[in-house]
């Protein structure tokens, strides 16, 4: 491929500098050289150029995902680094955050270090992993938390199991303090959590299932919010999903309190009605609550209240969610679907901004994570996404490239997706076509 490449004739949305423009994106040796009015840049500089005519397109920022579980190490049978990867890159996605929850856990710089190192062999995005507060995951014991930073993570959390106890998590928002680092909590308390299975309402009633309460989340997001305020460590709230939670992070703004949250597209487009039937590939944790939960959750990432979306991609094999209902593991593959989904429910449908909900994908997540990414000016790096905003798809799992076909949106049509993602100056997407790299055959 050439060095130099030049997208013509698209929308260029960029929320860092407010830009909603018809300009000339030009690409060279992995950086941005320059934004331009159409047609004025000279025939000499273009010469050498690779050329894309993206004309009706949208030209945004490389989207960022800072909640991906790529289940490597251990858990290869569900996901890997490379699968997870290239349903990154088909999903327009340049930058992905894996969690530490893998069946080996990611709580040494060992561990963080071989996920950074297999990540960049393959090239396809850029991966930045999450590394455990806790070792195990079992709360109980801290990791050394500078030196796994220093080894490559950008934040903390133990996601996939709530850390119940509050001493040790204003020990963590202290480190977190001192090292000016994320830490990244699933909010929920286990007992009052119970062995409920979706959320309690109406429709699990009807269904006979036990269900779980709204305060389950919101008992532990209070709690963090004040260890936050009192150590002043940055506490993030993980897929957040009720309109309680909603609540207190309006509280936590009004205070001052250093904290973020974020929402998944399945909470903004879906509720418990999902799962009528006993859908396992609608079970999710936290659940899918019922309409008046969906609509605080939109209005609050609408808003920037919430500013950040991330998928939760969570892959699972069709053996494991085949199982019945109460045995079947949470979670939905959604790196390939998400962009769609929140165009499709927030843009088309209601009245969100593009350029803000660009913003919920790119300088939401970039700015919560500290990251220098996620905005179109020269000299950044060359991550781009090109997307069609009325172009409509209907989803079909046998198509994901990743290894989990574990999705609720399977027959569902939803109009916008990305159509072009740029890495570092290469094109690793183009019309739903993920690049094949030499690494793989390697790995």
């Amino acid at each position: 491929m050439k060095n130099k490449l030049l997208l013509t004739g698209g929308r260029v949305l960029d929320p860092a500098s407010q830009t909603d423009a018809n300009m000339d994106v030009l690409i060279e040796d992995g950086k941005i050289q320059g934004l331009y009015t159409p047609g004025t840049l000279s025939a000499e500089i273009l010469s050498d150029a690779a050329v894309r005519d993206v004309s009706g397109c949208i030209v945004a920022p490389g989207l960022i995902d800072m909640h991906v579980h790529l289940r490597e190490p251990g858990g290869e049978a569900n996901e890997t680094i490379l699968t997870g990867m290239k349903a990154a890159a088909a999903g327009g996605f340049t930058t992905i955050c894996p969690m530490p929850n893998s069946p080996i856990t990611a709580d040494s710089p060992e561990i963080i270090q071989m996920i950074r190192k297999r990540s960049q062999a393959i090239g396809l995005t850029e991966v930045l992993p999450i590394a455990a507060i806790s070792k195990g995951l079992a709360g109980r014991e801290m990791t050394d938390i500078a030196a796994l930073i220093e080894s490559g993570a950008v934040a903390i959390s133990d996601d996939g199991m709530p850390v119940t106890s509050s001493r040790f998590m204003a020990d963590a928002l202290g480190i977190s303090r001192r090292l000016n680092i994320l830490l990244i909590d699933h909010c929920e308390d286990p007992e009052l959590k119970g062995d409920g299975l979706m959320h309690e309402g109406a429709v699990s009633a009807k269904l006979g299932l036990k269900g779980i309460s709204a305060v389950s989340e919101a008992v532990p997001i209070a709690r963090n919010l004040l260890l936050a305020q009192a150590t002043g460590g940055h506490i993030h709230v993980a897929h957040i999903s009720t309109k309680e939670g909603v609540a207190l992070m309006a509280f936590a703004r009004q205070q001052g309190i250093h904290a973020s949250a974020e929402a998944t597209p399945h909470h903004l487009c879906l509720t418990d009605e999902a799962l009528k039937g006993f859908s396992t590939m609608a079970r999710v944790s936290p659940p899918l609550r019922s309409p008046e939960h969906r609509e605080a959750v939109r209005q609050a990432v609408k808003s920037g209240l919430i500013p950040c979306i991330a998928t939760d991609h969570a892959p699972w094999s069709l053996q494991a969610k085949s199982q019945e209902f109460a045995k079947a593991p949470n979670g939905i593959s959604g790196l390939e679907t998400a962009f769609a989904v929140v165009w499709d429910t927030l843009v088309v449908h209601d009245d969100m901004s593009p350029l803000d909900l660009i913003a919920r994908l790119t300088t939401g997540p970039a700015r919560v994570l500290g990251l220098d990414r996620g905005r179109l000016r020269a000299g950044s790096v060359a991550d781009v996404v090109v997307i069609n905003p009325i172009l409509k798809k209907t989803v079909d799992p046998r198509d994901f490239y990743s290894k989990g076909q574990n999705t609720p949106f399977g027959g569902m049509t939803f109009q916008g997706w990305p159509v072009m993602t740029i890495h570092q100056g290469n094109i690793v997407m183009e019309d739903g076509k993920v690049a094949v790299h030499p690494e793989e055959a390697d790995l």
